[in-house]
């Protein structure tokens, strides 16, 4: 999102993919109750449609997607500091006054549409990531995995606290406090009847402020767990995001083969154990607490390179098709990508939502690709119009005048 003169065209394209990819996951949180993100049974019984979107989305995009836009976030703080500091500005500044007004935007998503805004994540950890923007790659590179390492250690040691409550409660004499503890928390990953999961079906179906007291409640109680569980990686995806700018990965100056053989490298050191952990909880028939922990830590060793892989793919296919029409449309959405982050939620919202139709938890996990598949044509069709007319996206236009404290210019001169 930074000025014209200072984009990149290979990374407008990968953050068109990554802001259409991210909606592939995302479309089960903005359909289903928060536990089907972890636990597809959570949605009843599933079909083999079903079994295979959760397969689909496992495998290729959970992670990766959000992987991909920290890469791409970290890289743009670096062009916006660089930016500023050419112009003869302080640049950090900048960017903390670009991240406060971040963090107000992604509030503003969070209470009136979706609990699962990253904005106020992408803010703080944006802050904490510009004291690493003056080193150098390898050791940006280096820095990146000692934050993925703390966070595997914070989720492997409260998936292992899991484990050991669930062995407590099965011990000879448990206390019925333990015992009926664990049930609880295991059928609210597993029930579709259980009473968590329609009281969340009931809120969602409600109207407008039965949803926004709902979603005070979870930012004031829940929010801060998602920081903790997700704020160290994302830093970590960032930090390497800069690191493969300076080394050139990210602007698709490569040779077409390098990025070829990165991707094959990838795919294949992250595919094969994470269809491993698929197979293990199919065949399993999803126990809670190993879906529990595939989700929240066993898979991310994985996701690192799966998500480089990602970006190598998507680089190679620019390298050799970059002047497709179809790929100056993903480039479009790439520019717009926080309107179209936004725009997403308030359609999706709209469709699942009771201020909205109201379908929440009434289709099945094999129908939502349908849903992405339509939402991914809007915004290939509305982008490239749209910056025909316009040098920048409504919401980008609203970000930079408040980050500027003035009204940018949005229209094009003729």
């Amino acid at each position: 999102m930074s000025a014209p003169s200072f984009r990149i065209p290979a990374m407008d394209v990968l953050r068109g993919c990554a802001v259409m990819g991210i909606l592939w996951m995302n479309i089960t949180a903005f359909a289903f109750p928060q536990a089907a993100y972890f636990n597809p049974r959570v949605t009843g019984p599933l079909s083999a449609g079903d079994t295979l979107f959760w397969l689909v989305s496992f495998l290729l995009f959970d992670g990766k997607m959000r992987a991909l836009f920290s890469m791409l976030f970290g890289a743009s703080m670096l062009l916006l500091v660089d930016r500023e500091e050419l112009a003869g500005r302080n640049g950090r500044r900048a960017q903390m006054i670009r991240a406060a007004w971040l963090f107000l935007i992604g509030l503003a998503h969070y209470l009136l549409l979706w609990w699962g805004d990253i904005l106020t994540i992408y803010a703080l950890v944006g802050i904490a990531a510009l004291p690493f923007i003056g080193k150098e790659p390898l050791s940006l590179v280096k820095w990146a995995f000692l934050f993925f390492l703390a966070h595997f250690l914070v989720c492997t040691l409260f998936v292992l606290g899991l484990y050991g409550w669930a062995g407590s409660a099965v011990e000879p004499g448990a206390a019925s406090a333990a015992r009926d503890g664990f049930a609880a928390f295991a059928a609210s990953f597993t029930d579709p009847n259980h009473s968590a999961i329609q009281s969340e079906i009931l809120t969602y179906r409600s109207g407008f402020g039965t949803i926004l007291r709902h979603h005070l409640h979870l930012f004031a109680n829940e929010w801060p767990n998602s920081l903790l569980f997700t704020g160290l990686d994302t830093l970590g995806f960032m930090l390497l995001g800069m690191a493969m700018l300076k080394g050139g990965f990210l602007t698709g100056r490569w040779d077409a083969g390098q990025y070829r053989r990165t991707a094959v490298h990838c795919f294949l050191i992250g595919l094969p154990p994470m269809a491993g952990l698929a197979a293990w909880l199919i065949t399993g028939g999803f126990p809670v607490l190993p879906a529990f922990g595939a989700a929240l830590a066993w898979s991310f060793p994985f996701r690192i390179p799966l998500s480089v892989g990602w970006a190598a793919l998507i680089l190679w296919l620019i390298v050799r098709h970059q002047d497709s029409a179809l790929v100056q449309r993903i480039a479009a959405a790439g520019r717009l990508a926080l309107s179209n982050y936004l725009g997403t939620s308030l359609a999706m919202c709209a469709l699942f939502y009771g201020w909205g139709l109201g379908l929440f938890a009434q289709l099945r996990p094999a129908q939502l690709p349908l849903v992405v598949l339509c939402v991914w044509a809007v915004i290939l069709l509305w982008s490239k119009p749209w910056l025909s007319r316009f040098a920048m996206g409504p919401a980008e236009w609203l970000w930079r005048s408040l980050a500027h404290g003035k009204p940018q210019k949005i229209r094009k001169s003729s």
